[in-house]
């Protein structure tokens, strides 16, 4: 059971096609193994035992009558606690959503079940998916090192897929929560285009920037979870109407004539030398497999990624006009202080925000017009160091810069694909980013896949 149990969701998938093992097993053995680790981890905020086992037994039912309805079939999930699940709460980290019980499902959660997923539980999150957790919840637990950061937002996502507590996680980004705890916790994480997968029952961060996307341990899981919940939602009028190509068809097709874009100075400005030389080994190994690398020019980011909070924190006011400032006591200290924050901004600082924003994805964009993907790191340095004091809050001013790799991709909305691309001398993941086109998840997919094939980094495991 233990090569089933710490297999990838493709390999899984293949197991309980063929019947050598049953959905209920595996549901099994992972609520199990939650039970005996995530006490310590605290990767979940709500687990979903009964309708997790009924959905397994559903799909053994379906695969036993030849009713196979692909990859995601039995396989078991878990969201992110900002997507609604019909009755079973959903928090968003914040403890004024204690009492919030969904009476619908979210699109992403009615579409992964669709697929004939099983959805394990809700995972961990900062409160409001910003920054600092509140203080009645349980911060998650790095797997790699219990003492570092684990990326923000999405953290419970990060945790659970690296630890092998879930074969894929929902994670959501709106300034680098999928990338950060990918990058953290050593997994994959697909950012999709804005508006390619709904945002219908998810609860908002700053809606012109929430994105919704997978984390898995391999970039083929990743493709197969995006095809799941991709596609427009007549209950997103944001959502893209675009159709949704197979991104798992082409993903092994390799990178031979592909231009990926890379500019030095931007890659080693204001990054840690080792993360900085991890990528330029990542970006010699795709070298070596065809990619033909392109020397680009981005602008100077420091000029534009102060815009991202002016319009995060106003925007979140409107997420939270239910119980802001109606019942501003009740966040914690730190999500208090960035709403308090965007109380204040003026419609004339974010209309000077929003002409940033579109100077910014304009000078990207003409950046860009010559390659196929942008490679970067995912982050500027490894996981650092943290407490729970600083977590909790209250809010501090942080150095803008530490998002230069993933804010300007919130901007534009483009497609971006975290994938482990080694570890520093103390042990600690780092990440290679591969930026795309507009409704380019599929060759960001192929680069990733290629990259993860001809390296061995997506094979390490934290002792847990």
């Amino acid at each position: 059971m233990e090569d089933v149990l710490f297999g990838s969701l493709t390999e899984v998938a293949g197991f309980l096609q063929r019947r050598e093992v049953s959905s209920v097993e595996l549901t099994t053995a992972l609520l199990e193994r939650i039970a005996h680790v995530d006490g310590t981890l605290h990767s979940y905020a709500t687990l979903m035992e009964d309708r997790a086992l009924e959905a397994a037994r559903r799909a053994d039912q379906e695969i036993g009558a030849g009713q196979y309805r692909g990859a995601l079939h039995g396989i078991p999930l878990a969201v992110k606690d900002l997507c609604f699940t019909k009755g079973v709460r959903t928090m968003g980290g914040a403890a004024v959503l204690a009492g919030h019980v969904p009476d619908y499902d979210a699109t992403v959660v009615a579409r992964l079940e669709a697929a004939g997923a099983v959805i394990l539980g809700k995972l961990n999150l900062t409160e409001g998916a910003m920054g600092g957790y509140h203080p009645s919840f349980p911060i998650p637990v790095n797997p790699w090192n219990r003492g570092v950061w684990t990326g923000s937002s999405s953290s419970g996502s990060g945790v659970a897929t690296a630890a092998w507590l879930a074969y894929a996680t929902l994670g959501s980004d709106t300034g680098g929560s999928i990338r950060f705890p990918s990058a953290a916790c050593g997994v994959v994480g697909l950012k999709p285009t804005w508006g390619r997968v709904s945002r219908y029952g998810v609860l908002a961060l700053a809606e012109s920037l929430d994105h919704v996307g997978p984390m898995t341990r391999r970039v083929a899981d990743a493709a197969i979870v995006l095809q799941a919940i991709a596609g427009h939602d007549e209950n997103d009028p944001t959502s893209l109407l675009d159709p949704v190509p197979d991104f798992s068809t082409d993903i092994g097709r390799g990178v031979k004539g592909v231009r990926l874009g890379l500019d030095e100075d931007y890659l080693r400005r204001k990054s840690h030398p080792e993360l900085a030389e991890a990528v330029l080994a990542g970006v010699k190994v795709l070298e070596g497999l065809g990619a033909e690398v392109v020397t680009v020019r981005l602008p100077d980011f420091d000029d534009y990624v102060p815009a991202w909070p002016t319009l995060c924190t106003a925007e979140a006011v409107v997420a939270h006009a239910a119980t802001y400032p109606s019942r501003r006591d009740d966040y914690g200290p730190w999500f208090r202080g960035w709403l308090d924050a965007g109380a204040q901004v003026s419609g004339a600082d974010y209309a000077k925000a929003h002409y940033l924003r579109a100077a910014c994805n304009g000078r990207v964009q003409k950046a860009m017009s010559g390659i196929d993907a942008l490679v970067c790191p995912s982050t500027t340095a490894p996981p650092h160091p943290v407490s729970p004091e600083v977590l909790y809050g209250p809010m501090v001013k942080r150095d803008i810069s530490f998002q230069r790799f993933t804010v300007p991709f919130n901007f534009n909305g483009a497609p971006t694909l975290s994938v482990p691309c080694g570890f520093t001398r103390d042990g600690l993941p780092l990440s290679i980013q591969f930026i795309g086109h507009p409704l380019g998840e599929d060759l960001i997919c192929r680069v990733g896949h290629a990259y993860e094939q001809a390296t061995a980094w997506h094979t390490m495991r934290p002792e847990v």
